[in-house]
């Protein structure tokens, strides 16, 4: 089957990410020498700091920036992880091709998630979610191919037992 990865991109996420951090903090200290000495901005000096926690807010809800998945052998990997690793701890997961039933891919405006429901023992199915919003739209077509692959086979090989 297929190996998908976007770790190559770390380094660029983790360069936007420092920017942003770099701006609050540029944006915090304007603020205060704006308010302390000058005086220019009056009350638009707060946007010193609200712009660039709005976009940290954004990038934190966007999601974890990366996702690798490899279909490989006879078990299906999923790995999420973000960049900053305090904020989202990473999650892993893998299972045998079998257990996989269905998998549902969710868009709204520049968010996108993943969701893969599997067989457990205990409950039926559970259903995993995992954060794909920085994949490119051909990674995500193959993802999609891939998983469409995986539950095909499983039907038919029920279909036949």
């Amino acid at each position: 089957m297929i190996r998908l990865s976007n770790k190559r991109k770390a380094p660029v996420y983790n360069f936007f990410n420092i920017l942003l951090w770099m701006l609050l903090a540029g944006g915090c200290i304007g603020f205060i020498v704006d308010k302390i000495r000058f005086n220019i901005l009056d009350e638009k000096s707060c946007f010193l700091i609200i712009v660039p926690i709005v976009l940290l807010i954004v990038i934190y809800l966007h999601g974890k920036q990366i996702f690798e998945y490899d279909s490989e052998g006879e078990a299906v990997h999923f790995r999420n992880r973000s960049i900053t690793s305090f904020l989202n701890k990473p999650q892993s997961d893998e299972f045998p091709k079998y257990k996989l039933v269905k998998f549902e891919m969710i868009s709204f405006l520049f968010f996108r998630r993943l969701y893969v429901t599997i067989l457990s023992k205990n409950s039926g199915t559970t259903t995993l979610t995992y954060e794909i919003s920085y994949l490119t739209r051909k990674q995500v077509s193959d993802l999609k191919t891939s998983l469409n692959k995986i539950i095909r086979a499983n039907k038919e090989k029920r279909h036949q037992e």
